[in-house]
């Protein structure tokens, strides 16, 4: 199937149904549909430091697929990216780093099929409606976008083009997440009545680096992520909690977001962080930190689900993704440190069960059989399964699991929080990004 066809193939299935899994009968590809286009896929990659070279890397020692081309502005990158290609036995691919917007050459190639992108924030709405008018399968990474305008963006351009746009939120294949959605699904905790997560880990050394830099003339994500404490106070990087409590509760298919409030606490620790590291005069200290060191969304759900959503990562403290789910039957925390399960009329009294016996009385078939594989991949195993799922989706021609729907509404916390606290706490109404289709579609099954 040719580029061209393909696209007016799921332009037309969009079409017909906006926010539907495109075309069922395909949505499982045989092996004479994956020889069709030649048994193999062409991904290329727009950002390959290390979050995009660890994608990369699993794509090239994944069957089936070639990497021609790839973009990249950071000589460093360039030369670290061309070494994992020729370590996994793949020749060099072609570079695109003349700017910043060298991806739109690499765009106009007719080899891709699809691309991954892994650059800062600002660029993901668009270089992924870019890579969706060249006609190509995009996945991009969390959070796919900033404002509301870019959330509509990615929606409006994936139903005119038919290309499908996929999150990368690997949270999603989290082992344990996996089995509680599995309990979920099959309603051990009851009817589910609440749900809490969050993005809770200090990101002091990662907003700056060792001198106190950040912004221009800085390396890593200082370059770029403090920006968006220094300006803005909001929930900036939802998905990761969200995710899967979105996939939990179906979501677009069934169910969907409705309004959430936001407040946001005082922003005292990155001010505190740079005292103590560079002294109470260091000209850092000075500046007017805008985003609050907790903030705390509470958003409601058609279905009357609420969740608690929680951004923390101006102070110090270990990783935590907050995990609570709660129903009629039962409760679960499932998180670092804190793993617990209490299942009326199966838990001794009103005792806790150790997490890991229901973990692995209800361990996701994904995990059974792709484990051993996923444990040598990145953030303990995760990445295995988001990497595989794009490609998956661009071989079988299909939907990715996580979708542009998904994309935007998870997304769509980060300016609806940013509205809701420069509001005093004000409802803020999430759009109904399918047009309807919430109502009819079908819940997700990761498979």
């Amino acid at each position: 199937m040719t580029t061209t066809n393909r696209r007016n193939f799921l332009k037309t299935a969009t079409a017909a149904g906006a926010g539907m899994m495109i075309a069922p009968q395909i949505s499982k590809a045989s092996d004479s549909k994956q020889k069709q286009i030649n048994g193999e896929v062409n991904i290329a990659f727009i950002g390959c430091g290390g979050r995009g070279r660890g994608h990369l890397k699993r794509a090239a020692m994944t069957e089936g697929v070639k990497i021609t081309a790839f973009c990249d502005i950071d000589p460093e990158a360039v030369e670290k990216t061309q070494q994992v290609l020729k370590d996994q036995g793949h020749p060099e691919a072609e570079v695109y780093s003349d700017g910043e917007h060298a991806y739109l050459d690499m765009l106009k190639r007719d080899d891709i099929d699809g691309v991954l992108i892994a650059t800062p924030w600002l660029w993901h709405t668009r270089m992924a409606v870019a890579t969706m008018k060249a006609g190509k399968y995009v996945a991009v990474e969390v959070s796919a976008a900033n404002t509301m305008e870019e959330c509509w963006d990615l929606v409006n351009t994936s139903e005119e083009t038919g290309m499908p746009c996929m999150i990368l939120e690997n949270v999603n294949y989290r082992r344990d997440v996996m089995a509680v959605m599995n309990m979920v699904k099959q309603g051990i905790f009851g009817e589910v009545v609440h749900a809490r997560c969050g993005y809770r880990h200090s990101l002091l050394n990662v907003k700056f680096n060792r001198d106190l830099k950040f912004g221009e003339g800085s390396t890593g994500e200082a370059r770029w992520r403090t920006q968006h404490s220094l300006k803005r106070n909001a929930d900036v990087y939802p998905t990761h909690g969200l995710g899967p409590i979105a996939a939990m509760l179906d979501i677009n298919r069934g169910n969907r977001f409705l309004y959430l409030t936001s407040t946001a606490s005082k922003a005292v620790g990155i001010k505190d962080y740079i005292q103590e590291q560079g002294g109470e005069d260091h000209p850092s200290a000075k500046l007017p930190w805008k985003q609050g060191d907790i903030i705390t969304s509470v958003i409601k759900t058609t279905n009357g689900e609420t969740i608690i959503v929680t951004h923390d990562t101006n102070l110090p403290r270990p990783y935590s993704l907050n995990f609570h789910v709660a129903g009629t039957d039962g409760v679960t925390d499932f998180d670092y440190g804190n793993r617990r399960v209490h299942i009326e009329g199966k838990s001794e009294g009103h005792g806790w069960d150790e997490f890991q016996a229901w973990q692995d009385k209800y361990d996701h078939p994904l995990w059974k059989k792709y484990g051993e594989q996923a444990n040598s991949s990145g953030h303990g195993g995760i990445d295995f399964f988001v990497t595989r799922e794009f490609i998956n989706s661009v071989k079988e021609q299909r939907q990715p699991v996580m979708d542009v729907y998904d994309a935007a509404a998870w997304s769509a916390v980060t300016p609806l929080s940013e509205a809701s606290i420069a509001q005093n706490s004000a409802p803020q109404y999430f759009p109904d990004f399918t047009r309807g289709m919430w109502i009819n579609r079908k819940p997700v099954i990761f498979e």
